[in-house]
């Protein structure tokens, strides 16, 4: 680099070299965080903001455990681990999410499980502790159940159309059925998913109505019974959890009734929803800014089921708009990756992942803002968990396996087609088909391995 004068031999050397520098990093990145960029840069704005927020909102539990620092490391501690999930689903072909259905097989037995063995956390037994590990079987049947529908969805055709429908609500109204006895939001919001996710996936109009139509009748048919029980029934026994409900439905509809001086009172039944309108009435346009907030001491779930009205008041209505966009960005741009795929499971699998994130938010925030009754519904990725935080991430690693694995091979056959001229375009012929006759193989040998499950 330098003679013996002390001068340089090539004064580009230098440049040269830190470019190289800069390129191995920049390789090293793509390298690792592969797939689509704009989910990439959603999901990273998502962890900056869930860390910012819940540094902030989790005054409490640092008031109760005389370590400000103790919070916000657990929570850095389960996005680092998403992470870690994310690149290693992404980098595993989607054909192998296939075997989501006997993940389902396990969570079922969990469920099943989870009211005798399992670890009740604010009056609600829906958490395994397994050696010092605290899993919460929902999350993962929320996953696998998605899973399985799409399969299922991509394995119909007219012969069995009628079999693989009777599957799908069959395991939908078990799965939604066990979580419904102690979580009956999640149980609801997971088969409106996978609902919708057969309309898209071009279930019979016939079939679908007539779903919704016992479903609407069921719905109806619960209010009934929640406003005709008498309340002496729901105190204790397996009862218990329906006077949840009453309280949710009864505060939900009954404030518009109130008077002025009894709407702003703040008592127990509408102590949640008071606070969160103060914080959001707080934040103004521009929010009060991370930190300052001054309902975080109030809210009791500002860390998890309300921390949107945290956000609102910190960084203002702009603030709050902006988070839901990043929501919105994520259904658009799985829409834009599933009309790229070809094969039928990722394109049902990127559209399940997309919309269980997104219509998870929209609840969150439509609860924090009072649209809805209180639901208990985490703001995906920002809200503080361990085990919703990992699956979490999980949908993201579906969605970027999809985006990576199912659009590749339409590219390999459109270069296969446009690719002419001279002895290295005919290499690059010779290599386009070699590498498309091995994924035809494959093709064969999936197809092969997912008529075997379907059996199974």
């Amino acid at each position: 680099m330098f003679n013996d004068n002390n001068q340089m031999d090539d004064p580009d050397q230098l440049y040269e070299e830190g470019g190289e520098t800069e390129s191995s990093l920049g390789d090293f990145g793509r390298k690792i965080f592969k797939g689509d960029k704009v989910i990439w840069a959603v999901f990273i704005a998502l962890c900056v903001i869930s860390l910012v927020e819940i540094f902030s909102a989790t005054s409490t539990i640092v008031y109760r455990q005389q370590n400000m620092w103790s919070p916000i490391l657990r929570h850095a501690v389960f996005l680092i681990g998403g992470v870690g999930v994310i690149l290693l689903i992404h980098n595993i072909p989607y054909r192998y999410f296939s075997s989501l259905i006997f993940v389902l097989f396990i969570a079922v037995i969990l469920l099943v499980l989870t009211p005798l063995i399992g670890t009740s956390v604010n009056g609600a037994d829906r958490w395994i502790s397994f050696m010092g590990i605290t899993i919460q079987p929902s999350e993962i049947a929320k996953i696998s159940l998605m899973g399985t529908v799409a399969f299922l969805l991509s394995k119909q055709n007219e012969e069995n159309e009628a079999l693989m429908f009777r599957w799908m609500i069959g395991l939908m109204a078990i799965v939604c059925g066990i979580i419904a006895l102690d979580n009956l939001s999640t149980a609801m919001m997971l088969f409106g998913i996978c609902f919708l996710l057969m309309f898209i996936g071009n279930v019979k109009f016939l079939r679908l109505l007539k779903v919704a139509g016992i479903g609407v009748a069921a719905i109806l048919l619960f209010v009934l019974m929640l406003n005709v029980i008498p309340a002496n029934w729901t105190d204790s026994g397996p009862l218990n959890r329906l006077s949840t409900w009453q309280n949710r439905l009864s505060n939900f509809t009954t404030h518009k009734e109130l008077s002025e001086e009894e709407y702003f009172t703040i008592t127990d039944d509408n102590y949640q929803v008071a606070h969160a309108k103060i914080a959001i009435a707080n934040g103004s346009v521009v929010g009060v800014f991370p930190g300052n907030s001054t309902e975080r001491d109030f809210l009791p779930q500002a860390y998890s089921d309300f921390i949107y009205a945290i956000i609102i008041e910190e960084m203002g209505i702009l603030g709050g708009l902006f988070v839901l966009l990043l929501y919105v960005i994520i259904l658009i741009r799985a829409g834009m990756i599933a009309r790229k795929t070809e094969k039928l499971f990722p394109k049902y699998l990127v559209l399940g992942s997309a919309l269980m994130l997104s219509i998870q938010a929209f609840v969150n925030m439509a609860v924090a803002v009072n649209l809805i009754p209180v639901t208990g519904q985490p703001l995906p990725l920002i809200s503080r968990g361990g085990t919703s935080t990992l699956i979490t991430c999980a949908y993201f690693g579906l969605i970027l396996s999809a985006d990576r694995f199912g659009i590749g091979k339409k590219k390999v056959k459109e270069n296969d087609e446009t690719e002419t001229g001279g002895d290295e375009g005919n290499d690059n012929d010779n290599n386009s088909r070699n590498l498309l006759k091995e994924i035809k193989t494959v093709d064969k040998l999936e197809d092969k391995v997912e008529f075997e499950i379907i059996q199974v």
